[in-house]
């Protein structure tokens, strides 16, 4: 695996090959709870986004914008031989893994994705979380790691999370460098929506949707109307919809 581009681990399992991306100040712990029964359909693909977990922190720009996943992850599935694979995103993982869908439908045999306030957001959101995106960036760049912490949905944070699954993201989010998570909240985070193209979709989708997380629920009712080829799966749970509820 080169030091050029995201962490990513291939499990072994029966099936197609199962793209995971996890969302921001997550890591591959995210999906813990989900590899067992995963493996049982297919091959997962975990990818830890730059800056987070086991993946490098370049300085360019470029490689944080979102299309710029969006070729990692078509050149993953090219290296791995697979013709098609399946798709999965949380949260702002969900952005980028709508984007590829949108981009490359014809590698995709279906879309999973749960809540993703960052790639359905309006045009409030986006004005508002632009700034303070940047503004969490700048107190990273100036306060290092304890800026990191502070943020609100660093997993140390969490509640309610089952407590071997907290302790991994906890512990992962060790590895998370202050440069890439400043990188990732000033050119990933804030060039993520992309709500004006979720008509564009021609493939098989479906929405794990965490109904407790009630800032999602004019999202959910948005790309329910406007979304094709979309079914919607409540279950009660928040925005780790997948831990919370244990399988996907």
């Amino acid at each position: 695996m080169s030091t050029h581009e995201p962490h990513y681990d291939i499990h072994d399992g029966t099936g197609p090959y199962l793209l995971l991306v996890h969302g921001f100040l997550s890591s591959r712990a995210q999906w813990q709870p989900n590899l067992t029964a995963l493996s049982q359909v297919s091959r997962p693909v975990v990818v830890e986004l730059w800056g987070h977990g086991r993946s490098p922190s370049p300085d360019d720009p470029k490689h944080y914008h979102p299309d710029a996943y969006v070729a990692f992850f078509d050149a993953l599935r090219q290296r791995l031989g697979a013709e098609q694979w399946i798709v999965c995103g949380q949260s702002l993982g969900a952005a980028l893994t709508m984007r590829y869908v949108f981009t490359h439908p014809s590698r995709v045999i279906v879309h999973v994705f749960t809540n993703s306030n960052a790639g359905l957001a309006g045009t409030e959101w986006i004005r508002t979380r632009r700034q303070s995106a940047r503004e969490q960036a700048d107190a990273i760049d100036r306060e290092g790691r304890a800026a990191v912490e502070r943020i609100p949905v660093h997993p140390q944070h969490a509640k309610r999370l089952p407590a071997d699954v907290h302790r991994a993201l906890v512990e992962d989010a060790a590895f998370h460098t202050p440069r890439g998570i400043a990188r990732t909240l000033r050119y990933t985070t804030i060039e993520s929506p992309v709500r004006e193209r979720v008509g564009e979709n021609r493939v098989p989708t479906l929405l794990v949707c965490g109904e407790r997380e009630r800032r999602f629920t004019s999202k959910r009712e948005f790309v329910e109307s406007a979304m094709p080829h979309l079914q919607v799966v409540g279950t009660p749970g928040g925005h780790a919809v997948n831990i919370l509820c244990g399988q996907l």
